[in-house]
């Protein structure tokens, strides 16, 4: 247990903004088996970033090699286990590799760059390499959406609707943990909640509901001294009214 807890990533966040657009795609469309080995392979293909990251972290701030060394392991195993059930997707659904290669060209190859890039100056909580993270995330709602013969077109606005909550989810977050006490970044968190409750509302007018809910916790609740777990209570409960409201709006 202790070896799986050290493998598997805590970053409850990133699980969330992995999961939430992965299932919404599946919910909008129709569920089919392929989702299933193809969600598995997304998460362990973020296993494999996550310790390739902290490994090149690692080795360039730690002055103690087992640091970086004990990250080395779990990065090559889940890259391997992720090319192990990759390819037979491939095989069994070859329109994957036309999405990987969109998904690498448009989103995977420059966002991995900057995340690495940000891990090699031990900075990978930073605000940009948090917010460049958001985008393949929710660009794997229309991989799912079209794993279950679900068209690009349908699944535009519930994943640009993902890419609102989650961009906001970056400043909102360090509000309430690391920069706590920075009034500059409460005021440009709740600046992002306002942008999103608008843009939000021109896609869907339901979509208004949760966003304006996303504004008035980014408003009230940095200063009130809530524990994470209860920050990462609150952000779970978020997540999951934002699913709610984008398979009703376009399930």
């Amino acid at each position: 247990m202790s070896t799986l807890r050290r493998w598997i990533p805590n970053q409850h966040g990133a699980w969330a903004m992995l999961a939430v657009p992965y299932l919404a795609g599946v919910l909008i469309g129709s569920p089919s088996w392929l989702q299933l080995p193809l969600f598995l392979a997304w998460s362990l293909g973020y296993c494999a970033v996550f310790h390739t990251e902290q490994w090149v972290r690692l080795r360039r701030a730690s002055r103690n090699p087992r640091a970086a060394a004990r990250h080395r392991r779990p990065a090559l195993l889940f890259t391997a286990a992720t090319l192990a059930l990759g390819l037979p997707l491939l095989c069994a659904a070859p329109w994957l590799a036309l999405a990987a290669a969109a998904m690498a060209a448009a989103a995977m190859a420059p966002f991995l760059a900057v995340n690495v890039l940000y891990a090699r100056r031990n900075r990978e909580r930073a605000l940009a390499n948090g917010l460049v993270a958001v985008v393949p995330a929710c660009g794997m709602l229309l991989v799912a959406l079209r794993a279950g013969g679900g068209t690009l077109a349908g699944g535009l606005a519930p994943a640009l609707a993902c890419l609102l909550y989650f961009a906001g989810t970056v400043p909102y977050v360090k509000t309430m943990i690391r920069e706590r006490n920075s009034e500059a970044y409460r005021r440009g968190s709740v600046a992002c909640h306002a942008v999103a409750l608008v843009a939000a509302a021109l896609l869907d007018p339901w979509l208004a509901v949760p966003f304006a809910l996303y504004l008035a916790r980014a408003a009230v609740l940095p200063g009130r001294g809530l524990g994470v777990p209860l920050v990462g209570a609150v952000e779970v409960g978020c997540s999951l009214l934002l699913l709610g409201f984008l398979v009703g709006v376009y399930g």
